[in-house]
């Protein structure tokens, strides 16, 4: 390795043998071309050996035409779904969807794998807005319960979960609809 005087004003590393050609730092990344050194040739160097240099082209560095991703950008994995979103579909795969409109009542039981429906029920249907007094009420809810869990076994599913909306509890007529699905034999899965 050379050796660089102290009391020259251009300083060299890395081993370069010219006193007036130096070497850049450590490398910034740990990709494959900043293992090499870059190189900087000073003027002063180059007009005192009087070698013609463009006024643009006073410095070149060696760089490869690829570079891989460092290891800190290969550790972020921003899109990678955690193992319950990845588990939950086979899981749990039967889910209960209830809406309630002003004034009807709507449930459903989806597959979440095929998006397949289940089992289907409302209160619009003919045979129910032509019997039931009120389609919105408690007895409705109810009702619609009843229907929901006795399709849902005609298909074979005797379990299902419910996921609440964000900010949604679990009582009033939802919590009516829920407890007549399990007083009619289905099992609610939680988390």
């Amino acid at each position: 390795m050379a050796a660089c005087s102290l009391s020259s004003p251009i300083s060299c590393s890395h081993g370069s043998s010219s006193p007036g050609v130096k070497a850049a730092g450590k490398p910034s990344s740990l990709s494959w071309s900043s293992s090499f050194p870059s190189f900087t040739i000073s003027a002063h160097y180059l007009f005192e050996n009087r070698q013609p240099i463009a006024p643009d082209r006073q410095s070149f560095v060696v760089q490869a035409a690829w570079t891989r991703r460092s290891r800190g950008e290969a550790a972020k994995k921003p899109n990678r779904k955690s193992w319950k979103q990845r588990t939950d579909m086979y899981m749990r795969p039967f889910l209960l969807n209830v809406f309630f409109s002003k004034r009807f009542i709507h449930a459903k039981v989806m597959h979440r794998g095929t998006s397949k429906v289940i089992a289907v029920a409302t209160t619009n249907a003919k045979d129910l807005r032509n019997t039931l007094p009120s389609l919105i009420d408690n007895n409705a809810c109810m009702t619609i319960g009843e229907l929901i869990a006795e399709r849902s076994k005609e298909a074979d599913v005797f379990a299902m979960a419910y996921e609440p909306r964000k900010n949604e509890k679990i009582e009033g007529k939802l919590g009516i609809v829920i407890d007549s699905i399990k007083a009619n034999g289905i099992i609610f899965v939680d988390d």
